[in-house]
């Protein structure tokens, strides 16, 4: 049983990232309409993590995300969740590791409130005091929670060697629309790896495979046209 699943995830990226794809559509977590991002952009679609909320889908979660901390330059000592969305992201590739690749990490997440009783404090979980850190998350847009996570990380004494996130919508990270975008800005000012499971090209390759979806598809299409001129 676990060979056949393992094998299945290992099949290669393109069919990692359709499957990855396929069920969060299913699951409405890629939803489709007219949406306005934290940045003021209007887009025809929206991705919303919190969506997974069952055991097939935190599956799936964990086993991409692991794919990609697998392939990281350096490998973690400790997986950090931002707190809200980061946090089943960080559990489910935690589990997903040690199931899949025999590979044991630490989890680590922040409370949005410092707690004032019992062991008090922001962080929870495994230490990270001289620890490699990997931060685990959604989607970008303007990078504040990243590079809070980072220095929640640091000052945890531990240091993030590489981010993964789920989705690259490949936009541009200013209103203009000019220059790098927000997943590249955010690679570069922090100097480290940014990964991302799937970006815009593959969900618009993804829904060429689903006819029902075509309206869905071109919307996007005209969309990323008029943000690349």
């Amino acid at each position: 049983m676990t060979g056949q699943r393992e094998g299945a995830w290992r099949r290669g990226p393109a069919e990692r990232r359709a499957r990855f794809l396929r069920a969060m559509v299913a699951r409405g977590v890629i939803a489709f309409g007219d949406f306005t991002l934290k940045s003021g952009r209007a887009s025809p679609y929206f991705l919303n993590l919190g969506r997974v909320a069952d055991a097939a889908g935190l599956d799936i979660l964990g086993s991409v995300f692991a794919a990609e901390v697998l392939a990281l330059p350096t490998a973690p000592d400790v997986l950090f969740g931002p707190a809200y969305k980061g946090i089943p992201i960080a559990v489910s590739t935690a589990l997903a590791l040690a199931r899949d690749a025999n590979t044991s990490v630490g989890v680590a997440y922040n409370r949005k409130e410092a707690k004032q009783h019992g062991e008090g404090g922001s962080l929870v979980g495994a230490p990270m005091a001289g620890k490699k850190v990997v931060v685990v998350d959604d989607v970008v847009t303007d990078g504040a929670v990243k590079r809070q996570a980072v220095q929640a990380v640091a000052a945890a004494g531990g240091k993030v060697v590489a981010m993964v996130l789920a989705f690259d919508r490949q936009e541009p990270a200013s209103l203009a629309g000019a220059g790098l975008s927000a997943v590249e800005e955010l690679e570069r000012g922090l100097e480290m790896p940014v990964r991302c499971v799937a970006n815009i090209e593959d969900l618009l390759a993804y829904l060429e495979t689903e006819g029902r979806l075509a309206e869905q598809r071109e919307r996007l299409r005209e969309h990323l046209r008029q943000l690349r001129g």
